[in-house]
């Protein structure tokens, strides 16, 4: 019997017996799956990619996986995917293999890494591998600007390690932001807590409580801290916090754990390895020169002097090239790059915008005035010089695009925007630039002779520009 197996871009056929031999995962979907007429049971893994599942695919009839010239979010993805599938032997391969060769990536991922991690909680190396860094280096997760984010297990996790070095009192703090971070409508003010405002956090955090080493904190901090809270705490252990100030000798009901352990050793950061380059499409002389243009400078800064921090927030290749991921995931960013690499051609492209991306327009899209946006095309490969275009009307900088449209326009500037029938940027010539037109006309030939300025594309990113302190 032949399986079919609807991926993101593309659908796949293989052998039902081959799958449910070699996959614990597919032999029991293809034993709850009724043939159609045509005698062939169909799997529905929208989630999976195209390019995943073909590996896959291939390891599953072969056993073999290659991995050379693919990046290191690929190897990632791609472990998350042999861990879906039940295939132990190659997710454990490609987790030992991140582990061994990939540790500059993991760091500069870092979050990102033990979000996922222990939100599928399988993959005990690599969960060993974060706290034992988390443990030396705590800012890692608990100041990252995703925090918030931390699935509960994790928090759990750094909860309970006993060589955590951060002091008991912070990590109290931060274990009250986390909570309240997932009920958004507590109010902001204490003092305006109800009952039911201190049972929802005590709810949230009853995972997290147990593992606060209340004994082991100062009179001032119980005082300052944890009666604020108190409410939040179960009755005798309360009553026991207090009777531990008051007499320290005496027996409480409640479990002491022993103090968080300090390293004797000093703490040193972690060691710089090289990083992996910060983009897929633009390199630091062209992120040198954006932001020039951002500053409005007559020169441009050097690739070692440059004021602003670019911070990836899409790509294309990670998050997919539908538009509606464009709105969903940039919607309230202001300050962003949008670039985009053009297929068969060393054509950059991209644009500028200073104010915030926004997905909530009902039915209407609306235009937004700037002077500071602009699009650009940048010298690469066989293009010679780069062109930066500013906006010629500020009324008509960039469009919001209504909700109605979102399935069909990402980023849309007044002379480039990525458009696509398909919702994949890179499968249609719905794409449209136009800077200068003796550039362009050259390209938009190539690409089709029925849209003189459209083409199509492998690749794009969205960066958030933060000005470095």
């Amino acid at each position: 019997m032949i399986a079919k197996i609807l991926s993101t871009e593309k659908s796949f056929t293989a052998h039902s017996n081959i799958l449910k031999y070699r996959s614990p995962y597919f032999r029991k979907e293809l034993e709850n799956v009724q043939p159609n007429e045509n005698n062939i049971k169909t799997i529905n893994k929208s989630n999976i990619s195209a390019q995943i599942f073909h590996v896959i695919l291939k390891y599953i009839y072969g056993g073999i996986v290659n991995l050379e010239n693919v990046e290191t979010r690929f190897i990632f993805d791609l472990m998350l995917a042999a861990n879906e599938f039940e295939l132990k032997e190659l997710t454990n391969k490609l987790e030992t293999l991140l582990i061994d060769t990939k540790a500059s990536w993991l760091k500069t991922y870092f979050s990102l890494i033990y979000r996922t991690i222990f939100r599928e909680n399988t993959f005990k190396k690599l969960d060993n591998y974060c706290n034992n860094i988390t443990a030396k280096h705590p800012s890692l997760i608990f100041d990252s600007s995703d925090f918030a984010s931390l699935p509960v297990s994790a928090l759990v996790s750094l909860l309970k390690l006993d060589e955590l070095q951060m002091e008991e009192v912070k990590i109290w703090d931060y274990v009250i932001k986390w909570g309240i971070s997932q009920n958004p409508t507590l109010p902001t003010n204490l003092e305006e807590w109800s009952k039911e405002s201190f049972l929802i956090l005590k709810t949230t955090l009853q995972q997290c409580l147990p593992y606060i080493r209340y004994f082991h904190l100062s009179s001032i901090e119980i005082f300052d801290k944890i009666r604020p809270y108190k409410k939040i705490l179960d009755k005798q252990l309360w009553k026991d916090i207090h009777q531990k100030l008051a007499a320290p000798g005496r027996s409480v009901k409640s479990i002491i754990l022993p103090v968080r352990s300090t390293l004797v050793t000093e703490l040193h950061p972690l060691i710089e390895e090289p990083k992996e380059p910060f983009s897929t499409i633009i390199s630091e002389e062209h992120a040198a020169e954006i932001s020039s243009w951002i500053d409005r400078k007559t020169t441009t800064y050097s690739a070692t002097n440059i004021p602003y921090k670019f911070e990836l927030i899409l790509s294309g290749t990670r998050d997919g090239f539908a538009p509606q991921t464009f709105w969903n995931i940039c919607h309230g960013h202001a300050n962003t790059v949008v670039v985009a690499k053009v297929k068969f051609t060393d054509e950059i492209l991209g644009g500028y915008n200073p104010l915030a991306w926004d997905n909530s327009n009902l039915k209407t899209d609306q235009w937004m005035e700037t002077k500071d946006s602009f699009i650009f095309s940048l010298k690469n490969g066989d293009i010679q010089n780069s062109i930066l275009s500013r906006a010629e009307n500020d009324r008509l900088a960039f469009l919001n695009i209504s909700k109605n449209s979102q399935h069909e326009f990402g980023p849309y500037f007044d002379d480039f925007f990525l458009c696509s029938e398909e919702s994949d940027f890179t499968l249609d010539n719905m794409n449209y630039c136009n800077i200068d037109r003796s550039y362009f006309g050259r390209l938009a030939l190539k690409i089709s002779s029925s849209y003189r300025y459209r083409f199509s594309i492998i690749n794009y990113e969205v960066f958030k520009i933060v000005r470095k302190s």
